[in-house]
């Protein structure tokens, strides 16, 4: 049995917000999520440290367990804190923080296996720029013999290039006692975590530093951070849609949701941005500057350009949704096409119906949402506004410029306009 415990209880000042800096999002969910995603393929318990007044953060970690720091005194304290929740524990327990959010599950193994062939392991980089991170003090064998914090360091210890990633890992019964030894008599005046590698060696324990690559180590601080996090994940993410068999075109212009399923052959224009939940099957082309969330677009579908697909929408095999289309909570059957600028919200699309342009849905009458139903192989013309709760029938044709308030049956002509009158002598005269 493992455990993780995920420190997560700083306020992120620097990051100038009022929401916790781990809930930020990276790829369109919160940071602490990408790294709670790599735990859970490592570690059977996870534990959350959370600072007070954060329930959003809480509940986004769920249905792991979490805990309160009430009083931020380092994060050697913070470990500290999940102890109520380890009684009794004797396997192996990593801590780790919230703010890494980039950390792999294959890197967590590597730390773990590591562990089996000492009595404490621990994540380590060598940055382009070392800047303040700590710096791991090794003996002549390479044991790690403590962390040296950067305002601790003389200037000897600020040349070392191997830099602490702050993640550490040994039996819980070992690991808690040390914590429970920690002293703050340092310049921050707080427990850190890192003194706990001092202990072990000052025991006779032998530490040992697993090295990752700074991508994967680095901490996120600030929006400055938090922007080149989110490049090398979407630079992950791209390349493992191209290696699952999607086109992307211009790569680096395509965002991408950490969720997002591209099919073989699907075939992705410049300036496309997926937000979470979207799955796009074989075959499907998505054109230019076109926006999709929480939809599905089946095969050989057609999407853009500059075309908009809100929550709820699910887009038939071979449809046609053209540019300055949005769809909100719509089905499109096989085959149908709505090619130029229309709202379609709250709405089902039969197979090989033809919505004209300037169609739009009125889905709201200011206090619920309404459906339109509109069957397979119907014809409406441009310009027509369709007042929900309507259907259009079957093969139904509507004439341009409706308005539809009443349903119209199967295989009927629906015409709602206003009669043409024409006022002779009556046209523009200028001033």
């Amino acid at each position: 049995m493992r455990a993780a415990i995920i420190l997560a209880a700083g306020q992120g000042t620097r990051m100038q917000s009022a929401m916790p800096k781990v809930m930020h999002r990276i790829a369109g969910r919160p940071m602490i999520n990408h790294l709670i995603a790599a735990c859970e393929a490592v570690f059977e318990r996870i534990i959350i440290v959370a600072g007070p007044g954060m329930p959003e953060l809480q509940q986004a970690v769920q249905p792991h367990a979490s805990v309160v720091q009430a009083e931020r005194l380092g994060t050697g304290h913070a470990a500290r804190m999940a102890a109520p929740l380890l009684e009794g524990f004797t396997g192996d327990v990593a801590v780790l923080y919230g703010d890494n959010p980039l950390i792999s599950a294959a890197t967590l193994e590597r730390l773990v296996a590591a562990r089996g062939s000492a009595d404490l392991a621990m994540l380590a980089m060598r940055p382009s720029d070392p800047a303040r991170y700590g710096r791991v003090v090794q003996s002549a064998s390479g044991d790690v013999e403590r962390i040296v914090e950067w305002a601790d360091a003389t200037e000897a210890e600020r040349a070392i290039a191997l830099c602490n990633a702050g993640v550490v890992c040994a039996a819980w019964p070992d690991l808690s006692r040390w914590l429970a030894g920690l002293r703050n008599d340092n310049r921050q005046g707080e427990f850190y975590l890192t003194d706990v590698l001092g202990a072990a060696h000052a025991e006779g324990r032998r530490n040992r530093a697993v090295e990752a690559p700074e991508a994967e180590l680095r901490g996120i601080n600030s929006r400055v951070e938090l922007a080149a996090a989110e490049a090398e994940i979407q630079a992950r993410l791209r390349l493992r849609a191209m290696l699952g068999g999607a086109t992307l075109t211009l790569p680096e212009t395509v965002c991408l949701a950490w969720d997002t399923r591209l099919g073989r052959d699907v075939v992705v224009e410049p300036h496309v941005v997926f937000a979470p939940g979207v799955t796009v099957e074989e075959g499907v082309q998505i054109r230019a500057f076109s926006h999709l969330e929480q939809c599905v677009i089946r095969k050989g579908a057609i999407i853009g350009p500059y075309a908009r697909l809100r929550p709820g929408t699910d887009v038939g095999e071979a449809a046609h949704v053209g540019n300055f289309v949005e769809l909100k909570a719509a089905t499109m059957g096989a085959g149908a096409k709505a090619n130029h600028l229309s709202y379609l919200g709250d709405v089902s699309i039969g197979a090989g119906s033809n919505i004209g342009a300037g169609t739009i849905t009125c889905n709201y009458d200011g206090v619920n949402k309404h459906r339109t139903e509109i069957g397979a192989g119907a014809f409406i013309g441009s310009d027509t506004a369709l007042v929900a709760p309507v259907r259009v029938g079957d093969r139904a044709l509507v004439a341009a410029g409706s308005v539809v308030t009443q349903d119209v049956p199967d295989d009927a002509l629906a015409i709602a306009r206003g009669r043409q009158v024409n006022k002779p002598g009556r046209g523009f005269r200028g001033k």
